[in-house]
C-alpha cells in the first residue's frame, strides 16, 4: 500500500473514509513552502529548478543514510559469524564466573519476560478495533483547547484544521491561548479570529507561564462535556474530532482518549522520517494493546480528549503538582492520564483519530525532547506506583499493573545495563559492536514489517536507521533523565531552530 501525502483538500473536505484512514497520510510542509514560493517569485521556471535541486539533494542523502545503515547491519552480522570462537570463549568465561553466571540468569529471565510481554501485546493488538464515530445527534459538546508558544503561522494551520472538522458547529467550542509568545503567534491567532469570527475565542496569557497553566485556563473557560487538547504545531483530519470523542458515548467509564500521532514534517529531514516510523509503532501497536487493557499510560499532548467530570475531579491536584518540592512544568499529559486512571476510569486509544505534529529535525532538538519525555516518565512512574497496586478500579487491574511493571523494569535496569554495556565496550569492543548490530537487524525487523504492512515499504526501512541512532546516540537519555528527574524546564521551547 502506498503512502499518500495529506493535502488541504483532504484536511478540509474529506469525510469519514475508512480507506483514507488506513492509508498513511503526511502533511507536506514542503508543498506549503512551494506554494509560498510560487506567490513570491517569478518566473515559474525558477521554482521548478529549486524543487528539482531540493528533491535531488534529499533523495541522495536518503540513499546514503539507508545504504550506510545496511552496510553497518550486515557487516555486524558477518562479524558475528566470523567471530564465533571468540563468542564461545566469552560465554564460557561468563558461565564459569559467579557474577557472570548470575548476570546471565537475570538476563535470560528478563528476556523471557520481555518476549512474553511482546507476544501478549501482539495478541491484544490483533483483538483491537477502534470505535466508529457515533451520529451527530449523539456526539457530545466539545471544547478544543490549543495552547501556543512561539509557533508562528503554524498555529493558523492548526486552528483552521480544527475549524474545518466534520463536527456539529453548535457542539464545538474552540479556544486558542497564547502563552506569552515572543514571535508573531498572537498575530496569526488574531488573523484566524478575523476569518473564523465567533467560532474561535483567542486569549493571551499576561506572561509565559507554561503549557500546563494555559491548559488550566482553557479547562476553566471550557463549556463542553469533553475537553480536547491539541498542540499548536499539529494538524488534524476532518473526521479526527468525532472519532476521538465517540468512546465517551459508547463507554460510560471512559475518562480519556489518546489520538493517533504521526509526523507532520517528514518529507525532507531525515530525523522526522525515522520518528514517523517510530510513532506508528508506539501508537498503532503499543497503544492499541494498552487500550485493550483500558490503561493507555499517556494521552499525548498533540491530541487527547478528557471527560469533563474526570478533569475537574483532579484539576486542583494537577495544576498544583510538584516533584521534589518544585512545581511540575513538564509532563502535563502523562500526569493528567495518571490522575484519571487513579479515579478508576478507562483510558483508551483511537487509531482512527489522526493528528500530524511537528518534530525536531536536528539532533539537539531531538535529545532535548526525549530528555523531557523521559523525566516525565520517571516522575509519573513513581506517582503510578502509589495507586496501581491498590483497589483503584472495580474491573480487572491486571493490565495496568503489567504495563507499570514493564515500564518500571525498563527504568530500574537502565543503570545496570549501562554499566554492563560500558564494560563490554572496553573489554570486548568488536564483540559488542557486532552483536549489537546483529541484534538491531533482528529486533528492528518487526517495526519494519509492521509499518510496511500498514503503509509503505520504502518508508519502513527508516526503522533500522532509527534503531542505530537510538542505540548509539540516545542510549544515555534514560540514565540521564533519572539523575536529573527533578530539573525543570521545557528544554525545546527556546530553540532557535529545529
Amino acid at each position: 500500500m502506498k503512502s499518500e501525502a495529506i493535502t488541504s483538500e483532504q484536511l478540509y473536505s474529506s469525510k469519514n473514509d475508512s480507506s483514507t484512514t488506513d492509508t498513511s497520510f503526511s502533511h507536506s510542509m514542503f508543498q506549503m513552502n512551494l506554494q509560498a514560493l510560487q506567490k513570491t517569485f517569478s518566473p515559474i521556471a525558477k521554482i521548478e529548478d529549486f524543487v528539482a535541486n531540493s528533491l535531488e539533494n534529499v533523495s541522495r542523502m536518503n540513499v546514503i543514510v539507508l545504504a550506510g545503515t545496511f552496510l553497518l547491519l550486515f557487516s555486524g552480522a558477518f562479524l558475528v559469524y566470523e567471530l564465533q570462537p571468540e563468542f564461545v570463549e566469552f560465554n564460557i568465561g561468563r558461565m564459569e564466573s559467579t557474577i557472570g553466571f548470575g548476570f546471565l540468569i537475570v538476563t535470560m529471565v528478563l528476556l523471557a519476560f520481555k518476549a512474553s510481554f511482546f507476544l501478549y501485546k501482539g495478541y491484544l493488538y490483533l483483538k483491537y478495533k477502534p470505535i466508529d464515530s457515533v451520529s451527530d445527534e449523539l456526539l457530545p459538546t466539545c471544547t478544543v483547547i490549543v495552547p501556543a508558544y512561539n509557533e508562528g503561522k503554524l498555529v493558523w494551520d492548526t486552528l483552521f484544521s480544527i475549524a474545518n472538522s466534520d463536527y456539529p458547529e453548535a457542539k464545538l467550542q474552540l479556544l486558542a491561548i497564547d502563552d506569552g509568545s515572543k514571535d508573531d503567534t498572537w498575530h496569526w491567532m488574531q488573523e484566524a479570529k478575523k476569518r473564523l469570527g465567533d467560532r474561535l475565542t483567542i486569549l493571551q496569557q499576561p506572561k509565559n507561564q507554561g503549557k500546563r497553566h494555559a491548559l488550566y485556563r482553557g479547562f476553566n473557560l471550557g463549556t463542553g462535556d469533553v475537553f480536547v487538547t491539541i498542540d499548536s504545531d499539529s494538524i488534524i483530519k476532518t473526521d479526527t474530532l468525532r472519532n476521538l470523542v465517540s468512546p465517551f458515548v459508547t463507554n460510560e467509564n471512559c475518562g480519556a482518549v489518546a489520538g493517533n500521532v504521526r509526523v507532520l514534517n517528514n518529507k525532507k529531514a531525515i530525523l522526522p522520517k525515522m520518528l514517523n516510523v517510530s510513532f506508528v509503532m508506539s501508537f498503532e501497536f503499543v497503544r492499541s494493546a494498552e487500550s485493550m487493557l483500558g490503561s493507555v499510560l499517556c494521552t499525548p499532548g498533540a491530541l487527547a480528549a478528557y471527560r469533563r467530570t474526570a478533569v475537574f475531579a483532579c484539576l486542583p491536584e494537577w495544576i498544583n503538582q510538584t516533584f521534589m518540592g518544585q512545581p511540575s512544568d513538564i509532563g502535563e499529559d502523562r500526569a493528567m492520564t495518571n490522575m484519571i486512571l487513579k479515579q478508576g476510569h478507562h483510558v483508551l486509544f483511537q487509531k482512527n483519530a489522526y493528528v500530524l505534529t511537528d518534530v525536531p529535525e536536528q539532533y539537539k532538538g531531538l535529545y532535548k525532547m526525549f530528555i523531557r519525555w523521559s523525566r516525565s516518565n520517571v516522575r509519573e512512574n513513581l506517582m503510578m506506583a502509589k495507586f496501581v497496586f491498590k483497589n483503584f478500579r472495580k474491573e480487572s487491574k491486571f493490565g495496568a499493573r503489567l504495563l507499570f511493571i514493564n515500564q518500571f523494569l525498563t527504568i530500574a535496569l537502565s543503570y545496570p545495563f549501562l554499566i554492563f554495556m560500558l564494560f563490554f565496550v572496553v573489554m570486548h569492543p568488536l564483540l559488542f559492536l557486532s552483536s549489537t548490530l546483529l541484534g538491531i537487524l533482528i529486533v528492528s525487523s518487526f517495526p519494519v514489517f509492521f509499518y510496511a504492512k500498514r503503509y509503505n515499504f520504502s518508508e519502513s526501512l527508516w526503522a533500522y536507521s532509527y534503531s542505530i541512532l537510538y542505540t548509539f546516540g540516545l542510549f544515555w537519555i534514560t540514565p540521564y533523565a533519572i539523575a536529573t528527574a527533578a530539573k525543570r524546564g521545557w528544554l525545546t521551547r527556546e530553540l532557535p531552530a529545529k
